[in-house]
């Protein structure tokens, strides 16, 4: 069985989410790094406290999942999933009743 290098259970979405205090100075300050340093890390936000990074591989995954780790601040609740692209397609994403698309990956480009 030959798979391609890339493909819908090759490509991950790693999921990172978050319940973060902000009742004092010091806690706002760092959800608000939290959510920096994910989005220097390359994920976006899908909504306020759930942040998503696409992956070409699961290996390429495991290394943003170990750096959203190290982001971790000292209070809050946060949970990091990793799913395949193909499992992420499955989604269905509504905007006030109204269905809209999933968010797109970036565009692959394999050079020879």
């Amino acid at each position: 069985m030959s798979f391609s290098r890339y493909n819908a259970y090759r490509i991950m979405w790693v999921l990172v989410l978050f319940d973060l205090p902000t009742e004092t100075k010091k806690q706002r300050s760092q959800a608000s790094r939290f959510r920096k340093d994910l989005i220097d890390d390359g994920f976006t936000m899908f909504q306020f406290s759930i942040y998503l990074r696409h992956c070409p591989s699961k290996e390429n995954a495991e290394v943003h999942i170990r750096r959203a780790k190290n982001f971790l601040p000292e209070f809050g609740k946060v949970g990091i999933i990793c799913i395949t692209d193909k499992q992420f397609g499955q989604m269905e994403i509504f905007f006030s009743k109204k269905q809209t698309d999933l968010p797109a990956g970036p565009q692959q480009l394999e050079l020879f």
